[in-house]
């Protein structure tokens, strides 16, 4: 066990570290020219045009949550302990703003650290229903239960690191070649149609001569489809990096206040580190 708690505060020690070094080494990007790949960035929350979530537990308006609902058990002070019994965390989207312009932020399997945080206890395994708990005896014989929910509101800093990309605005290669053939195959799926449109001897058959006015006609849908690709408007996208190892971090805090409460929990690992460590090597010895 205690080998076990050495190791965890290993990784902790060390995955700590390296998020509080990506943070202080990577330079801060504007949205409008930032760079594909790993993009450090920092602006507002904004919900961008979508209506605010309601946290489950609070029912408060906010952009992003996460919560816990906790369960205390046991009959004893020895074996009591709180056990989780409902989880979840928000998977939207929102907006982050600086004054170039806006990126969509993905929060799917992010390390995140809001600074809005609240924990407080009830007797019922949704606050929400507290008030259905009436009179002495209820309160009495109801469970007991604790709540944490965090979340991050709109129009509050927030500072996001990870894998930045844009879309449209003629950035991605086209390839015409198959767009045709997904023209083809869109139309034939309409049989009759392309009967219609090109069997000019009405023979009800499509021959060579007519295939190849298929095929003419569909490269020019697929250079229209094309153009209209390059003229829509960029669409700026950070989320979680593909490759493992690189950062993704999203926190209302300040980059140096994050950065220091990051090197604070890893100093806080190296002191668990060396104390599991030390009574690993004595029940070792024993």
């Amino acid at each position: 066990m205690a080998t076990l708690c050495a190791l965890g505060c290993l990784y902790l020690m060390l995955s700590r570290l390296q998020r509080a070094r990506w943070i202080e080494d990577t330079p801060t990007s504007r949205i409008r020219s930032a760079a594909q790949g790993l993009v450090e960035l920092n602006g507002m929350l904004d919900a961008g045009g979508h209506e605010p979530l309601l946290s489950p537990l609070s029912n408060k308006p906010c952009l992003w949550y996460r919560f816990r609902v906790e369960e205390y058990r046991g009959r004893s002070d020895r074996d009591s302990q709180w056990r989780t019994v409902e989880q979840g965390v928000s998977e939207r989207p929102f907006l982050l703003r600086d004054p170039t312009g806006t990126c969509w932020i993905d929060p799917v399997g992010a390390d995140v650290y809001p600074k809005h945080r609240r924990r407080w206890e009830g007797n019922q395994r949704w606050p929400a229903e507290s008030s259905a708990a009436k009179g002495l005896l209820g309160m009495l014989l109801s469970k007991r239960y604790r709540y944490t929910e965090e979340w991050f509101m709109a129009e509050e800093p927030l500072y996001a690191i990870g894998w930045f990309e844009s879309r449209g605005g003629g950035r991605e290669a086209v390839d015409l070649d198959a767009i045709s053939r997904q023209v083809i195959s869109s139309w034939k799926a309409d049989y009759p149609n392309l009967l219609a449109r090109f069997d000019r001897n009405s023979d009800g058959k499509i021959d060579l001569e007519e295939w190849e006015r298929v095929r003419r006609a569909a490269s020019q849908s697929a250079e229209k489809q094309a153009r209209a690709a390059g003229q829509a408007p960029v669409v700026h996208a950070l989320s979680k990096p593909a490759r493992r190892g690189l950062p993704f971090v999203l926190s209302d805090h300040h980059q140096d206040d994050l950065s220091r409460r990051l090197r604070g929990k890893s100093r806080w690992a190296l002191s668990g580190l060396a104390v599991s460590a030390v009574l690993a090597c004595w029940l070792w010895l024993a």
